[in-house]
Order: C-alpha cells, then structure tokens, then sequence
C-alpha cells in the first residue's frame, strides 16, 4: 500500500489520473493522512464556545454538563478549533494553461496548482476548519466562500474545473476584491505562476495583510520554465500575450536564467516584504513533498507565533 502511494504522488502518474478529486484524495491519504494537530492552528487552547455536536467530533469534547441541562449533544471548542478561516486564490489565467511538451503525461501549472490547493482544503475540512476557494485571472471569475461542511470540498473541486484559463492576468484589483469579501481574519494562499506586474502583486499583499490576513505563496511554475531545457530552433507561443517567434534557445539560454533569477528574487521579496511565506514549486515536485513542505513551513510559522506571544 505504501509504494502504490509513493507512486501515486508523482505528478507523472497523477497526470494520468482524469478527475481532480481522485488525485488530490490520493495525495491526502497518501502523505498528509494522520496529522492530528494542524500546523494552521494557533498554540491556545483556550475554552471558546459550544456547538452541536455532529458526526466524527471527537467524544471527548462532549460537554455532559450541558446536555444533562438540555438533553443536547454539544461539543467544546477551543480557541485553537476555531481560529481558521482559510481561502486559496488560485490562479486561473492562460499562462497556467502550460504543460511541458518534452515530458509526455505532465500536469499543467494550473492542474498542479489545483491539485495542490485540493489537497490542503481536504486536509483542513477533516481538521473542521472553514475553507474557501477563488479563482482569478483579471478580475476575481469564482468565488466560494468559507465554509465547514464537509461536502465544500466536492464545490471546490467542481469551481476548479470550471476555470476558463483564458484571460491575462492583474493580481492588485483581485486582491482588493478578495480583501473586501472577507469577513472575517484567516489565511490567504495565493497559488499562482505570478507572471504579474510585480509591484502590483506587493501592492495586493499588503493589502491583504493590512486587513490582518495571514498569507503564503506558492508561485508554481513549469520546469521548462525554471531550466530552458529547449534544443534546436523552436518555436515560442505567446500566453497572455500577442505573437509568436522562432529562436536558437541556446543563444539565449543564458541570458533567460538570468533574468529568471533576477525575477524569483523580485517576487520572493515583495513577498516577504507583504508579510507572506513564500515557497516555489516546480510542477515535478513531487505533489505529496510539495504539500509537506508547505505544511512543515506552516508549521514552524505558528511555532515562531507562540513564542512571541508567550
């Protein structure tokens, strides 16, 4: 069981896979399965209030005081229970449409990205956490609101398929939008290839995190993207942009790297500078390494949180 999972969680096999929610369950279960204490969740366990009881809580938080009082079943949350709010903001532009021709089988960023986002929200529904979902490219194009209930998952997974992938993409007025929709403080993941105008993607964080949101990125890009690995005289479509052109890629090799190094610098830092944990994933990261990584990262942000506020 624990190979065909090991399987199971590289890209090239889940591309392989026709439904999303196939995929991401398998990634869950295979990975993420038997993390009791979510590394989302802040450090107090403070009393905070009751609520009915519903199936799978754990009999433990059952208050019996108040059940002989009412003949109801209701249940204790914490502080630590009731915290989260989480909203992934995926993006849904023509730039994640791409998947490497040179690796048969390989998921597009916007599948990757999707898979990933997924798999984290069925992740924090088994914890009974709210979790929604938006989708963007221009302008916000779906939103889901957060949400407990454990059939959210099959309306995230039916809004991700739904993506057009068709438009350019702005990230500042989407996050104005986001800001303004939620109601509540909780967690914001961006999951995107950013290829966005970098001041207007710090211009968004920060209004995020001005609104108290705690924020990660995950900027997910192809490994074409991250290597130009192209041989021979190819030819490059543009995505999100008119025109095309025929090129000796190494010739230009060099001078690509470059200038992706020079931007992974430029968004890690607007990143860092809008209070958010940043991350990149290339879409052959393995998806269950991918998402421990991310979690562990979570996790030692939570940790560094308790400390200061002890």
């Amino acid at each position: 069981m624990t190979s065909d999972l090991q399987r199971y969680l590289d890209p090239s096999v889940l591309a392989r896979i026709a439904r999303l929610d196939l995929r991401m369950r398998l990634v869950v279960e295979g990975f993420l399965s038997g993390r009791h204490r979510s590394p989302f969740h802040g450090l107090s366990v403070e009393f905070a209030q009751h609520r009915e009881y519903a199936p799978g809580d754990d009999l433990k938080h059952l208050d019996w005081k108040v059940f002989s009082r009412t003949d109801r079943y209701y249940v204790k949350q914490y502080e630590a229970e009731t915290n989260l709010r989480a909203v992934f903001l995926v993006d849904g532009s023509e730039s994640m449409r791409y998947a490497s021709a040179l690796r048969p089988g390989a998921l597009s960023k916007f599948h990757y990205a999707a898979c990933v986002a997924a798999s984290l929200a069925l992740l924090l529904l088994r914890q009974q956490d709210a979790v929604g979902l938006a989708t963007f490219d221009a302008a916000l194009r779906a939103w889901v609101p957060p949400s407990a209930n454990p059939s959210q998952i099959k309306t995230i997974v039916h809004t991700l398929e739904a993506a057009p992938l068709e438009a350019k993409t702005d990230l500042e007025p989407v996050c104005h939008a986001l800001a303004e929709k939620l109601e509540h403080r909780g967690l914001v993941c961006l999951i995107s290839d950013l290829l966005v105008d970098v001041d207007g993607l710090g211009r968004g964080l920060r209004r995020l995190s001005h609104k108290g949101h705690d924020l990660a990125v995950l900027h997910v890009l192809d490994a074409d993207e991250l290597a130009f690995p192209f041989q021979g005289n190819t030819l490059f479509r543009g995505l999100e942009a008119l025109g095309q052109l025929v090129v000796e890629p190494r010739a230009l090799r060099q001078g690509y790297l470059d200038a992706l190094e020079a931007f992974l610098a430029d968004v890690r830092r607007r990143a860092v500078a809008g209070r958010a944990d940043y991350r990149l994933l290339s879409t052959t990261d393995p998806l269950g390494a991918a998402l421990a990584a991310f979690l562990a990262a979570r996790a030692e942000a939570v940790k560094k949180a308790g400390s200061k506020r002890r």
